[in-house]
């Protein structure tokens, strides 16, 4: 049994025309909400064993207070730059594909609409639009990461900020 754990960004700063997209930071709100619901999941999850972040500041601050909350070295968090550029099912499953076989609970950290759209391809059943921080367990009745596909994971659970606070 595999279990994919993927996690949209929290709340970050407002666009401005002296940063990029990919620089902007988290809010004092999403640092917070992100502490929050680092915590709310470790009370129902074990730690992971593999954190993949989304190279983009927001994600990687995201990362890295879960793993903090989690005593995950945030240096051991694996950074993936396309994940801001290219996610989608397709090179979700490259990614995970590349993953090693003893990894049973993968984080990812990324972003919307594709973090929505990857829990939807991925389960027998959909989910909501994934609000900023909020988390979806996915688990696969599989014995290596490679074996994922569309349709043949089941949400095991959901987790959204307001429910956390």
């Amino acid at each position: 049994m595999k279990k994919l754990i993927l996690i949209r960004h929290a709340r970050a700063e407002d666009p401005a025309p002296e940063i990029s997209d990919f620089e902007r930071s988290l809010t004092l709100k999403g640092k917070t909400i992100s502490r929050l619901m680092a915590r709310k999941l470790i009370d129902i999850e074990k730690s992971p064993d593999i954190i993949i972040s989304s190279a983009a500041f927001r994600a990687l601050e995201t990362a890295f207070i879960f793993a903090e909350e989690f005593g995950i070295d945030p240096g051991t968090v694996k950074i993936n730059s396309t994940l801001y550029y290219k996610m989608n099912f397709n090179y979700l499953t490259e990614v995970l594909s590349d993953t090693r076989a003893e990894n049973n609970i993968v984080m990812l950290f990324g972003h919307n609409p594709s973090i929505t759209e990857i829990a939807n391809r991925l389960c027998t059943k959909g989910c909501d639009i994934i609000p900023k921080c909020g988390i979806v367990c996915i688990s696969f009745k599989i014995n290596k990461w490679s074996e994922i596909s569309q349709g043949t994971g089941e949400i095991e659970y959901y987790l959204k900020p307001e429910k956390a606070l």
